[in-house]
């Protein structure tokens, strides 16, 4: 039944992921300036774009740091300890 299920939510990613649409992620003004700039010769448009990915980036940068952090704080470590078998007193 597991491997069932793992072979049908692997089916449904990989018919969604080829059947989606191209998305443009830009205002359609800067889309606009990015396109006149481009054919008119200038480099701003590149510059856009690169600014866009670099954008994109510190997020992801952000939490792969923090998840980095907490793994490193947080995994299981391989102590042995000696605790005798006696009652502890509390009180």
């Amino acid at each position: 039944m597991r491997n069932l299920r793992i072979i049908l939510v692997g089916f449904i990613l990989i018919v969604a992921s080829l059947s989606s649409n191209d998305a443009f992620a830009q205002c359609s003004m800067c889309t606009l300036n990015a396109e006149n700039s481009v054919q008119n010769g200038n480099s701003e448009g590149k510059g856009l774009n690169k600014g866009i990915l670099y954008l994109l980036a510190a997020p992801y940068l952000a939490i792969a740091g923090v998840g980095f952090l907490w793994y490193k704080k947080y995994r299981r470590k391989n102590i042995s300890m000696n605790i005798k078998d006696s009652k502890i007193n509390l009180n």
